[in-house]
């Protein structure tokens, strides 16, 4: 039910004030009826909503809406924001409920009455959904829960009645009243002293009135016909017994109010009169039982005591009479003393008031001057005639009417653009679908492509031993395929913006990596033909599926903290524009920066000139030649490298410089752009992330790990490893860059910055996972080849070949656990000592060779 407590704009009568108003929608009339309480039966006057309009306007104050019927304006108020919603809402869905029913059924159609409310209010909630969503309800002051409740409080009881109806009004109050048997006795007294009455006569009677009252003191609405006869037969009290009838609502309701006022006065008499006769009684009653005991004293002597102690308290009361005396005169000095003040100071404001008025005097001499002199323009500037002003109200009229066209035609074009943008929004959903579509069409393209030029190259393995006309066949094929423009397809297939989202076109990525390698050989053209589709088929599929929820997952990463989650989502891989961000916090938890330090480095490498300083020269030419930041010696980033290569040259004067470093400080200025950022990225892979002597003039520990990996690959890959063995195949020829370099200029840029990820975060664990999953990844490709040439040749490039790095990682993480690094720390400690030893041995033997190379002379 739409009911409850509402207060309303009284715009008739003496008193104009807010009155509280219980509201009741009667659905079946379409009409808002509103009473005094929830417990009248008479409702004091009805809204008709069919014909009404609702108008909420921000200046009349918060809760304030109107009701407009063609014959009037209700004003009303709810308590809060939401409840005034709430009512603006239900009114404006049920009215368009009645009057589509009643554009649909005749009146009084039995479909229309059997038709179940939330049927119909749920058919308008779903077709309005999308643009206004329903209000919850507010229980607590709308619903028949609010009955319960007491009605809000006024400040006088006549502010809350209807002065318009008074016999309805008299009607309630009877009806009220009649079932209630606390406030109606024999005597039929409405005025209660419960207050004073210690002890009911009757207990029953009361605990009958008790069950009566509701819990928030208001009389229960229960009508008892008993009660009622037994009311009608002994007359309503406090009306005048012969009300004449030719009196008018206005008279009668005067003389009930005077008789209200006057009632209630003596009510207020009668209660203090009872208190003093309390406080006299409890005086008597003290008295007596002194009395008593004076007269019921067994013998002389307890007499006398009563009255020496009748004495005492004589003797108190008058030492306390004294000093109240002697307080009094006190304060009436103090009341003298204020009074001579009081005086001054009235003939001081006297004094400022008769200034003020000298003051006044002046002004208003100087403004009659003022006025004197500007009469004459003042007239001629303030004088509008009576046309003048019926233009005004005239335009003011014009005005109005142009204010209700243009909210009409606000809410013509509001409906409009709600159209609009729900077609915009289907329409956007579906061309995602098209273009969704025509990118997966587009990598099953590049899938078909990369196929049949892996059948042109098997064909071009096979030609020595094809006719001559087949082999020129192959030949004008494989020519023709390394014409074919890789980004044909998707320039004629998607728009550019799609193609820069789902797969760049580039020759180059977003670091400067060649998308396509570059093979000097001409055989390997058509393998990195092959590979540039791959790749362009992977990012296609992989973008929607898995890099889409990637992106999003480290959008919502706001502040980094290590975490299990962390590395997870650094293990998956950092997306380009959070890499940056994510590199530099992994550097600043390892690497205190110490503030100009980079600086001093560099201003000591001007000063002197370091002994690696040439080596460096002759290295920074053949760092990354595939990326166009570093292919050409005029390059903008060399500099940049030479710069951040001599700083750690000074900063680690025992390492000094070692080949190898070159493309570690390269990688770091790639992802953090800044010097100084990748010096100090620089500093934490050589001293926090690799052990001590890995890039030492020994490389000891290069060599204790490639010991170490050969262990674990014959642990995890023992087939392969078996194969490596039967051809005598030395794998640490291969790995050894890679563990030195961290793959670098091994692997395609895209896995290799996720390599990198994972390990500034982990260590070099994350290398020897990579490493041992490269190979488990081509294991049986390598298992395939039977000659120890072709394994080298195949192990030189098959790391190109890789181009799913979502598997690779796969591998990595989840294939070859456990990975403890406990166990890595006991092997490299083992290996190290076996390595010093035959070390130890060989200078051993060397010393050896030399003294007796010295000993037999030239």
């Amino acid at each position: 039910k739409l009911c409850g407590y509402l207060n309303k704009l009284g715009i008739k009568g003496p008193i104009k004030t807010w009155k509280s108003r219980w509201f009741f929608y009667d659905e079946n009339k379409c009409r808002l009826l509103y009473y005094r309480t929830a417990q009248d039966i008479n409702p004091l006057g009805s809204i008709d909503i069919a014909s009404a309009s609702f108008d909420c306007k921000v200046e009349n104050g918060e809760g304030v809406f109107e009701i407009r019927t063609p014959s009037r304006v209700f004003t009303l108020k709810a308590i809060s924001k939401q409840a005034t919603m709430y009512w603006l809402q239900q009114l404006q869905m049920r009215r368009w409920e009645f009057c589509n029913a009643q554009s649909r059924f005749p009146v009084g159609s039995s479909q229309l009455v059997n038709e179940p409310l939330a049927g119909r209010t749920s058919r308008y909630v779903i077709d309005n959904e999308d643009f206004l969503p329903p209000v919850k309800t507010p229980t607590e002051v709308v619903g028949l829960k609010a009955a319960s409740l007491p009605a809000p409080q006024t400040c006088t009881a006549l502010q809350n009645i209807s002065l318009k109806h008074p016999w309805t009004e008299i009607q309630n109050t009877v009806y009220n009243i009649c079932g209630s048997k606390q406030l109606w006795g024999n005597n039929g007294n409405i005025f209660s002293f419960s207050e004073f009455q210690e002890h009911p006569e009757n207990p029953d009677e009361e605990q009958e009135a008790k069950e009566g009252i509701l819990e928030d003191g208001r009389m229960e609405p229960r009508l008892n016909w008993v009660r009622k006869a037994r009311w009608m037969n002994s007359g309503f009290p406090g009306l005048p017994e012969e009300l004449p009838k030719e009196r008018n609502p206005m008279d009668k309701v005067s003389v009930l109010q005077q008789q209200i006022l006057t009632l209630t006065e003596e009510v207020k008499s009668q209660k203090e009169l009872v208190k003093l006769l309390h406080k006299a009684l409890e005086a008597a009653q003290q008295e007596k039982r002194v009395s008593s005991m004076y007269l019921t004293a067994a013998e002389d002597k307890d007499r006398l005591e009563l009255v020496r102690h009748k004495v005492r308290q004589i003797a108190d009361l008058t030492s306390q009479l004294e000093a109240l005396e002697q307080e009094k005169k006190e304060l009436e000095q103090t009341l003298t003393l204020r009074d001579s003040h009081i005086q001054e100071l009235k003939e001081h404001v006297q004094l400022l008031m008769e200034k003020n008025h000298a003051k006044q005097e002046v002004i208003m001499a100087l403004t009659e001057q003022m006025a004197r002199e500007l009469s004459d323009p003042l007239q001629e500037a303030n004088t509008i005639t009576a046309e003048t002003l019926y233009k005004q109200q005239e335009e003011i009229e014009h005005l109005k009417d142009d204010i209700d066209a243009y909210k009409t035609q606000n809410q013509f074009l509001n409906s409009e653009i709600h159209q609009v943008t729900r077609l915009w929004t289907s329409v956007a959903e579906n061309e995602k679908a098209l273009l969704m579509k025509c990118a997966c069409l587009q990598a099953r393209n590049c899938q078909m492509e990369s196929k049949y030029l892996m059948v042109l190259r098997k064909l071009q393995e096979a030609m020595p031993g094809l006719p001559s006309s087949h082999a020129e066949l192959v030949r004008n094929l494989i020519q023709e395929a390394l014409q074919w423009d890789v980004k044909e397809g998707a320039e004629e297939a998607l728009s550019f913006e799609l193609t820069s989202a789902l797969c760049p076109s580039s020759e180059y990525d977003e670091y400067g990596f060649m998308t396509v390698p570059d093979y000097e050989v001409e055989d390997w053209k058509l393998l990195a033909k092959i590979q540039a589709l791959e790749i362009k088929s992977h990012n296609l599929r992989s973008q929607e599926v898995v890099e889409k929820p990637l992106r999003d997952r480290w959008n919502s990463v706001v502040e980094l903290s290590p975490s299990a989650e962390l590395k997870s989502l650094i293990r998956s891989g950092i997306p380009v524009e959070h890499r940056q961000r994510v590199w530099r916090w992994i550097v600043s938890r390892h690497c205190s920066h110490l503030p100009d330090h980079y600086q001093q480095l560099l201003q000591q490498s001007k000063s002197t000139e370091h002994p690696a300083c040439r080596q460096i020269e002759l290295d920074l030419p053949r760092t990354l030649t595939s990326n166009k930041h570093f292919s050409s010696p005029t390059s903008q980033l060399i500099p940049k490298l030479r710069r951040v290569l001599l700083a750690f040259s000074w900063h680690n004067p025992a390492i000094g410089y070692c080949q190898g470093l070159n493309r570690l400080a390269a990688v770091a200025l790639l992802v953090l752009e800044d010097e100084e950022s990748a010096f100090w990225c620089l500093v934490h892979i050589v001293e926090n992330l690799m052990p001590a002597d890995y890039y030492s003039d020994t490389l000891i520990t290069s060599q204790v790990d490639q010991r170490v990996f050969k262990d674990f690959l014959s642990e995890k890959l023992p087939r392969l490893m078996a194969h490596f063995e039967q051809y005598r195949i030395d794998v640490s020829l291969i790995t050894f860059n890679w563990f030195l370099v961290v793959f670098v200029d091994s692997l395609v840029s895209d896995i290799l910055l996720r390599v990198w990820d994972a390990f500034l975060y982990e260590g070099t664990k994350v290398i020897f996972r990579y490493a041992l999953a490269i190979f488990k990844y081509n294991e049986e490709e390598i298992l395939r080849i039977h000659d120890s040439v072709e394994i080298y040749q195949y192990l030189r490039f098959f790391t190109r070949m890789i181009m799913d790095g979502r598997k690779l990682m796969n591998i990595a993480f989840n294939d070859l656990n456990p990975f403890p690094m406990k166990l890595l720390r006991n092997r490299r400690s083992m290996h190290r000592e076996e390595l010093e030893a035959e070390l130890c041995e060989l200078e051993q033997i060397k010393a050896a060779y030399v003294k007796e190379r010295a000993e037999q002379g030239p």
